[in-house]
């Protein structure tokens, strides 16, 4: 069909619509993407196109949700995580995703507003327990603005962090890691598990290689945060070659990293950093939660670009990191 046709039909009042001017019987991928097929007398049209086998080869839901755990197996998953479709029809075409870290409102606005037919993300929307899915709180919120706009919603949590390669090794990649083994291997000799442990191309001293990771994640409020272990003295001057990874939180796995440098994650605690510094224990860059994952969703990107060409996909441009802004500490004296 004529593009210019189509838009002139799509523009026209609902009164005055019957069955789109389609050749062949189908609408091209462009205006699926753009519209969604949302006025049901085309839709009910097309589905009669669908079954003559006259529309364009957009994957399903059920084959992406295949394709993302083909990489990223279900049986990785932790035995208290919630992985897998959390809702939509995997009957449905998919013609566009967008791929993002967090279900958060301001995402979905975003794929609300691309027109999408499905949201993939890292973290779980519904990790808890839930007896109802109500517009009367955010998550129930989220449930019922992906249902009514027709966008399915897939998770891939921590299959995602065990996998190989994984979200520890998208982390490790963007900083430039080689040599890449699991920090806590989930079998002994595996490939698959939590964190990775690689080398620089170059030994860089402790406070250039904070500045590589500034400058490899993306921007936030939280920013880069440093601490020297015990036997570097000046940030300028010790150096750093072996560095463990992990994308999110990671200070359970501060144990595990005597035989690196330095370590890259999120979220680490107060008394897990003192205790682990006390010790003896390497270097420690912590970063933004958000921005230690994000680099999995161009991971993610390429592997959907493989296995299913016919699939576009998006990489979220929202920051969900929750803070907005950070201040230098500052005190005066006291008269």
């Amino acid at each position: 069909m004529d593009y210019v046709i189509a838009e002139q039909w799509w523009a026209q009042p609902d009164s005055n619509r019957r069955h789109p001017p389609c050749k062949g019987g189908a609408l091209p991928t462009e205006l699926w993407a753009r519209r969604q097929a949302t006025d049901w007398s085309c839709r009910l049209h097309l589905m009669g196109q669908e079954r003559a086998g006259n529309l364009p080869n957009m994957p399903t839901v059920a084959q992406v949700q295949a394709a993302v755990q083909g990489r990223y197996p279900v049986e990785l998953a932790a035995d208290w995580d919630a992985v897998g479709l959390v809702c939509g029809d995997p009957r449905a075409q998919v013609n566009l995703a967008l791929l993002a870290v967090d279900p958060d409102p301001k995402v979905i606005d975003e794929v609300i507003a691309l027109g999408a037919q499905m949201l993939i993300v890292h973290h779980p929307l519904l990790l808890r327990p839930v007896h109802g899915v109500a517009a009367t709180d955010e998550k129930g919120r989220t449930i019922h603005r992906l249902i009514t706009s027709g966008i399915a919603l897939l998770t891939a949590h921590t299959n995602a962090d065990h996998a190989d390669p994984g979200v520890s090794d998208a982390l490790a990649e963007a900083l430039g890691l080689t040599e890449l083994r699991p920090l806590d291997p989930l079998a002994p000799g595996s490939h698959e598990g939590t964190g990775r442990v690689g080398v620089l191309p170059e030994a860089l001293t402790l406070t250039e290689f904070a500045s590589l990771v500034a400058e490899r994640l993306p921007d936030t409020a939280h920013g880069v945060r440093v601490a020297r272990g015990v036997d570097c003295a000046d940030l300028s001057v010790c150096t750093v070659r072996t560095v463990a990874v992990c994308g999110g939180a990671g200070d359970s796995l501060l144990g595990l990293t005597g035989d690196v440098d330095v370590y890259v994650t999120a979220d680490l605690r107060h008394h897990r950093a003192g205790e682990h510094l006390a010790e003896g224990g390497c270097a420690l860059v912590d970063v933004a939660h958000w921005a230690s994952e994000w680099p999995w969703l161009t991971q993610l990107q390429a592997f959907l670009a493989t296995d299913l060409p016919d699939l576009r996909t998006v990489v979220s441009t929202v920051r969900t990191d929750p803070w907005d802004a950070w201040l230098p500490s500052s005190s005066e004296e006291q008269s």
